[in-house]
């Protein structure tokens, strides 16, 4: 039984709301916000959707989910087949996800192309990651680079699949760790940069609507990521855009 929430906490959850309908609501998570309790989690997304309750106490369901310390675009379902509905369009992969990260390194090569490589669920020292291997699950991600310095680079991202840490480990295995990605290897500085979080944004979604049609949704980069971008002198006209 979850304790209730604050009125505090509840304004909170309103304000990070960028659509809401019958059917859905979808918020621009932080960066730091759990989208679910465990270990070390006082407060996650999933608490705060009671924000959202019925007067008969159900309250919305998340339809999947983005770690931690990504930012950016995740929804939720109001009701049980909208929930079901969307479920559905996420694992039949009717759902186009589009990320933004800053990766070290400079720019992959190719600049542009795709990471067709299957992921296992692996440890290192004694953490929980995921690592490419032949008996994985598929798992394939297209990126675009956007921008680049020499020493790191602005990536477009959009993962076909979703497996757990799918954009982190599919960089990290071309040598290309998301800046600020202590566990796949990313880096905290970036030259006279300091990488002070995670730079990975789940930028939009363009999904199916249970009521019929299509949604777009989107939410543009935090600040701490844009000003990363720009002291990195990877600001582009496409750096906060679908």
């Amino acid at each position: 039984m979850r304790p209730p929430i604050t009125p505090q906490d509840a304004a909170h959850a309103r304000h990070l709301v960028i659509h809401e309908d019958a059917a859905l609501i979808a918020f621009n998570k932080p960066a730091g916000l759990a989208v679910q309790g465990g270990s070390g989690v006082t407060r996650s997304l999933e608490d705060l959707l009671a924000a959202f309750a019925k007067s008969n106490g159900k309250q919305p369901r998340l339809v999947h989910r983005l770690d931690r310390e990504t930012s950016g675009v995740i929804v939720a379902a109001r009701t049980k087949p909208a929930a079901a509905f969307l479920s559905e369009a996420f694992a039949g992969r009717n759902v186009k996800k589009t990320y933004r990260a800053i990766v070290c390194g400079g720019a992959p090569a190719p600049a542009e192309g795709e990471i067709n490589a299957p992921l296992r669920k692996a440890s290192r020292r004694g953490l929980d990651i995921m690592e490419v291997g032949a008996d994985g699950q598929p798992a394939l991600t297209r990126y675009r680079t956007l921008a680049t310095n020499g020493g790191a680079a602005l990536l477009e991202l959009e993962p076909e699949t979703g497996r757990m840490h799918q954009l982190r480990a599919h960089l990290a295995s071309i040598g290309r760790p998301i800046a600020g990605d202590g566990k796949y290897g990313g880096l905290f500085r970036l030259g006279a940069v300091e990488v002070p979080t995670l730079m990975l944004h789940a930028l939009s979604l363009d999904l199916p609507h249970p009521a019929g049609g299509g949604l777009q949704l989107s939410a543009p980069p935090p600040p701490i990521f844009l000003e990363t971008a720009r002291s990195l002198g990877l600001e582009t006209s496409t750096a906060g855009q679908t």
